[in-house]
């Protein structure tokens, strides 16, 4: 008798068919002596359509909302049937005693599993390959210990119940907003309370008023001091009459005086090994990634490469059962760049602390570490290496010593006021040698400066209480307020985090859904909303744009998930909301006005026409939802370049024909059918030259040349 082995993708399905010795391969499959191996490909089974509870819905008409179904309904993903026919197919054989479950190991991988086995009717035992990653040693370790299925149960409860969640809360309001509002507005329990925190962010911005302010700075030498009082703590005068007057008056002081000196020894241990989400946050400040390119980036280096563990983790710990683990995979890194770390390592018993490894925090995986394969740095891409190279750098951090420095607080006195300032003399690099090679330590690595101060890593002369400096500069600072920075991705994924608004493997995936819609955009490094997603929010029921309400329900998810959350209670509770919700867009009185609208008419309709953006570049789309109408907002590039500037001409259609047209030059030529110059309407011009003349001189100019055959041609 044989297992039938259920992977999610194909590229791990391959991986575990190799290990496991399946070398027959079929279509859909691969078999050896004890296992067949097939796959799916991402979900092959999805939540049903509303109209396939019933066809009428397939128009949306807020009268028929809310949709609860009583029973939520599995449908088979029309593009990729043929997968899922192919394991319902091998379900029926005979010889095929039990089903090991070898998704990825989360609450996503679960649900494709299971409703992929409930769409076939398994009703045969089944085992769960539970692993962090996918060397052969993991994999082979897997299968010698596969667990009970029926122990991720409440796993896939709380999968199930989020799917549904989702469908009811999302489907509902965006149909909503959509019917009530006659424009395309969706919205939902996660990317909703993300996008208000955002707009909190816009409306901090747009009220705040800048303020000019002085502050005064002492030179003394090598190193600089700041003005401070009890009055002004930060050293802010915003009182132009009262900076010239203090440094007025503290000019004529000819000496400044050291009132108090005190040295502090700190240490700074290591930062935490790295979860998805602080991994997101440090590869887009460090190298400018999107928390959706940082999570495919890592996917490769975790399936295809096999060198870090389990992406999609929320712990930062690791567990102590991997303790033995940490010298091999130490021993795989023992190369350049990392070998001068890693030496000193092995050569003495790792120094484990708490801050390391922490059973209880960690829940269905550990923190993100590389595996003991032997890293190929050649054969991975730029991206890959940069992702790569701030995961060993942390993991090899782990276990080097605090960064240990005396920091020195001086107060200086002139003319009875004050002025301070700090220097730090390092004692002992520690973990901090790892970075020092111009990369940054990572997004722990808070600086404790700011633009009102000078640094505290200034190095300081040897002073002592009661010492005089003659040898001083004083001179005074005009700067203004500003008001909070916009969101980068990183600021966001924080603030996602601290309020528990998704997953850190949903995180990502949130921030490109609010994208996609155009509610919110990127400018430079910053996100920030639309005008759609500014007028979206105030269209959405205040429940749900505060993250109380979903970080409630992600904290019942978890609940769920570990056997401790009543699922029918959850998503009572849920449907319930859906209710409150459409009630309260059905009774509002507010009105949306789209913020993209073009002074450019629907051709069938006449209605005014919105600018949108898509993958294709700009579209000009009929703002009446009913009219299908829609265009390119630019026209077409031909490969014909303007005699005047050689900018690629724009494709346009007239009375006569397509032509060319370059409208800063003003420059039109017509076009052939062929459509568009380059390579194919030179051939074509070429060719007519030569039919029609036997001596012409084709130069640079072939519309010349082109232009005196037809003329020879006619006289003949």
């Amino acid at each position: 008798m044989k297992s039938l082995v259920l992977a999610e993708k194909p590229s791990v399905a391959k991986e575990i068919a190799r290990v496991l010795g399946c070398h027959q391969k079929h279509k859909h499959y691969m078999e050896g002596p004890g296992y067949v191996v097939t796959w799916a490909l991402g979900h092959l089974v999805t939540l049903a359509e509303p109209e396939e509870y019933d066809p009428k819905f397939k128009n949306w008409n807020l009268d028929d909302l809310p949709l609860l179904p009583s029973r939520m309904k599995l449908k088979i993903i029309r593009e990729t049937t043929p997968q899922y026919k192919a394991i319902a197919q091998l379900a029926k054989r005979g010889d095929l005693e039990q089903l090991i479950i070898a998704t990825d190991a989360g609450r996503e991988g679960e649900l494709v599993a299971r409703w992929i086995m409930e769409m076939i009717h398994w009703k045969k035992p089944f085992k769960r390959l539970w692993i962090s990653s996918q060397t052969d040693k993991a994999i082979r370790d897997g299968f010698a210990s596969l667990k009970p299925g029926p122990s991720y149960d409440p796993l896939y409860r709380s999968a199930v119940c989020r799917a549904e969640a989702d469908w009811l809360i999302g489907l509902n309001i965006t149909r909503a907003l959509t019917c009530k509002h006659n424009a395309q507005l969706a919205a939902g329990r996660v990317q909703t309370p993300t996008l208000a925190a955002m707009m909190d962010r816009e409306l901090e911005i747009k009220a705040f008023q800048a303020k000019d302010y002085w502050m005064l700075r002492a030179q003394f030498g090598s190193f600089q001091a700041v003005w401070r009082s009890q009055a002004h703590p930060d050293g802010r005068l915003f009182d132009k009459a009262a900076a010239d007057a203090l440094l007025e008056r503290l000019n004529k002081v000819r000496s400044a005086k050291v009132a108090q000196l005190k040295v502090t020894e700190k240490s700074e241990p290591h930062p935490l090994a790295y979860d998805l989400t602080e991994l997101q946050r440090d590869a887009n400040k460090r190298h400018g990634f999107t928390a959706k390119q940082t999570s495919n980036v890592l996917q490769r280096l975790y399936e295809q490469h096999k060198l870090v563990t389990y992406p999609r983790t929320d712990s930062r710990y690791l567990s102590s059962d991997m303790v033995s683990t940490l010298p091999d995979r130490l021993k795989a890194l023992n190369v350049q760049p990392y070998a001068a770390w890693i030496k000193p390592l092995l050569a003495k018993p790792l120094p484990v602390s708490k801050r390391v490894v922490d059973d209880s925090k960690v829940s269905d995986h550990h923190a993100i570490i590389p595996t003991d394969e032997r890293p190929q740095l050649h054969n991975l891409t730029a991206e890959e290496r940069k992702l790569y190279d701030l995961i060993v750098r942390r993991f090899i951090a782990l276990f080097s010593p605090a960064f240990r420095y005396d920091e020195t607080s001086v107060t200086l006195e002139v003319g009875g006021e004050h002025f301070h300032t700090k220097g730090r003399i390092v004692k002992e690099a520690g973990w901090k040698a790892l970075y020092e090679a111009g990369v940054s330590a990572g997004a722990d690595d808070d600086d404790d400066t700011t633009e009102d101060e000078p640094a505290s890593r200034q190095t300081l002369p040897p002073l002592q209480p009661g010492m005089e400096l003659k040898e001083f500069r004083l001179s005074q600072h005009k700067q203004t307020t500003k008001p909070p920075g916009r969101y980068t991705e990183a600021a966001l994924l924080a603030v996602m985090e601290k309020h528990n608004l998704g997953t850190p493997a949903t995180r990502a995936d949130i921030i490109e859904k609010l994208l996609q819609t155009d509610t919110i955009e990127r400018r430079m490094n910053t996100l920030q909303p639309t005008g759609k997603g500014a007028q979206l929010i105030e269209l959405v029921v205040p429940e749900l744009r505060t993250p109380e309400l979903t970080a409630a329900w992600e904290q019942e998810l978890e609940r769920i998930s570990k056997g401790k959350g009543d699922a029918g209670k959850f998503m009572e509770s849920i449907r319930k909301q859906t209710e409150a919700i459409v009630r309260e867009v059905k009774a509002s009185e507010a009105e949306y006005k789209p913020h993209n609208l073009t002074h450019s008419r629907c051709p069938e309709c006449g209605k005014p026409l919105q600018e949108i953006k898509s993958k294709r570049g700009k579209l000009l789309v009929c703002s009446d939802r009913e009219c299908a109408y829609k265009r390119a907002a630019e026209p077409a590039l031909s490969n014909k370049r303007c005699p005047q500037c050689h900018k690629r001409m724009e494709i346009h259609t007239g009375k006569a024909g397509k032509y060319a047209q370059c409208r800063p030059c003003n420059v039109i030529e017509m076009l052939g059918e062929s459509g568009g110059g380059g390579r194919a309407a030179k051939r074509q011009q070429t060719q007519l030259a030569k039919q029609y003349s036997d001596n012409v001189s084709l130069g640079s100019s072939l519309e010349e040349a082109l232009k005196a055959a037809m003329e020879k041609h006619k006289k003949d």
